[in-house]
C-alpha cells in the first residue's frame, strides 16, 4: 500500500503518454508550436508497463492515461492491452478531445478499455475554430458517436470560459442529457501558458446560467476528486472546481509524464525522474524514488487567484 506523509492512500495513476496535442486550445497551450519531441526522450511502453506494474503491486488500483492528445501515440492500443492483461479489473480510463476517435475507438475497445473522458466545450462550428484553432467540432462529435455505438462509458469535460460558451451550458447538458452521458463543467485554471484574455466562471455562476430552466439539487461532493454532483430536474451533472482545497484532504493521486517524470500534486513543480531507474530495469530503485515522491506530495495545491500561484509545468505535460 501506497501511504503519503499525511496519511494518506495513494492508489490513483494520471499517465501522459504524450504532451503532444492536434489542438492549440485558448486555456492550454494557444501559443506552443507544434512540436517533435525525440523519441529517445520518451519513456517506451515497455518501460512505462515495467512501472505500472511495480505501482499495480504497491497498490495503484485506477489508471487514467491523458496527453497532451494520448491518441497521437502510437500503438496506445497495445499499451493499454498490456496493463488490462496484467490486470483485468484495474479501472482504466483515458482523456481525449474526441478528434481521432472516430478511427481508433473500436481498436481501444478491443484493447480492454471501457471508459473515457471526451472534451467538448462548445457546439458551435465556430467557436470550436476559436477555441482550438483549428476546425475541429464535426471530427470529435463523429468520435462521440463511434465511441458510443462502441459501448464506451463516457463523460464529457467542458471548460466554461465567459463570453466564449456561457451562453451554451444548457445546451451542452441537453446534448450530453439525450447522449444519456454525464457532463462535467470545469472551472477554467488559470495558467502561464493559457491566452491571457481568457475568464473563467466560477461554480455558483454556472449553477446560476442552469437554473434559468432547471432545478438544481446537490447530491454529494466526491471525496477523492474535485467534482461535486448534482441533478438538474431528473438529470445527474458535475461540476469540478480545481482550485477548493476541499479535495486535498483525501487527494489519491499521483502523476507520471511521458519523460519519465513522477509529479505528486498537479500545482506544484516538484518532480523525480524514474527514466533512468526503468531504462536500467532497476525495479528497487524506481520503488525507492516512487516512495520519496509520496513523502514529497503536499498537503494542499498551492493555486492561488490572489497571488497568481501555479505551476509552472503546463497542464499538457502532466495530463491536467
Amino acid at each position: 500500500m501506497l501511504i503519503d506523509q499525511f496519511g494518506r492512500k495513494i492508489d490513483y495513476l494520471r499517465i501522459s503518454v504524450t504532451q503532444r496535442c492536434n489542438f492549440r486550445c485558448l486555456y492550454c497551450m494557444p501559443k506552443i508550436p507544434f512540436d517533435y519531441v525525440p523519441k529517445e526522450e520518451l519513456l517506451s511502453f515497455e518501460e512505462m508497463f515495467c512501472f505500472v506494474k511495480l505501482a499495480i503491486d504497491e497498490g495503484i488500483s485506477k489508471i487514467r492515461i491523458t496527453g497532451g492528445e494520448p491518441l497521437l501515440r502510437k500503438e496506445l492500443s497495445v499499451f493499454i492491452k498490456m496493463i488490462k492483461d496484467y490486470k483485468k479489473d484495474i479501472d482504466l480510463a483515458i482523456t481525449t478531445n474526441g478528434f481521432l476517435l472516430k478511427d481508433y475507438a473500436k481498436e481501444l475497445k478491443d484493447a480492454g478499455l471501457t471508459r473515457m473522458n471526451i472534451s467538448l466545450d462548445t457546439l458551435d462550428s465556430k467557436k470550436a475554430k476559436i477555441l482550438a484553432q483549428k476546425d475541429v467540432l464535426s471530427s470529435v462529435l463523429a468520435g462521440i458517436d463511434e465511441a458510443l455505438k462502441c459501448g464506451f462509458k463516457i463523460k464529457l469535460n467542458t471548460v466554461v470560459l465567459k463570453e466564449l460558451n456561457e451562453d451554451e451550458l444548457i445546451s451542452l447538458l441537453e446534448f450530453a442529457k439525450n447522449k444519456k452521458v454525464q457532463i462535467r463543467f470545469i472551472e477554467f485554471m488559470e495558467n502561464h501558458h493559457a491566452y491571457g484574455q481568457l475568464k473563467g466562471l466560477k461554480r455558483d455562476e454556472i449553477l446560476g446560467i442552469l437554473s434559468q430552466k432547471y432545478q438544481i439539487t446537490l447530491l454529494e461532493k466526491a471525496k477523492q476528486a474535485p467534482v461535486t454532483l448534482y441533478t438538474a430536474n431528473d438529470y445527474e451533472f458535475g461540476i469540478i472546481d480545481p482550485h477548493s482545497h476541499e479535495f486535498c484532504d483525501t487527494c489519491n493521486r499521483i502523476r507520471l509524464t511521458a519523460n519519465g517524470l513522477l509529479i505528486p500534486c498537479l500545482y506544484h513543480d516538484e518532480a523525480l525522474s524514474i527514466k533512468e531507474a526503468m531504462r536500467q530495469k532497476d525495479m528497487k530503485k524506481a520503488l525507492e524514488i516512487l516512495k520519496i515522491v509520496l513523502q514529497n506530495k503536499p498537503e494542499k495545491n498551492k493555486w492561488s487567484i490572489e497571488d497568481n500561484q501555479s505551476s509552472s509545468r503546463a497542464f499538457y505535460q502532466t495530463g491536467g
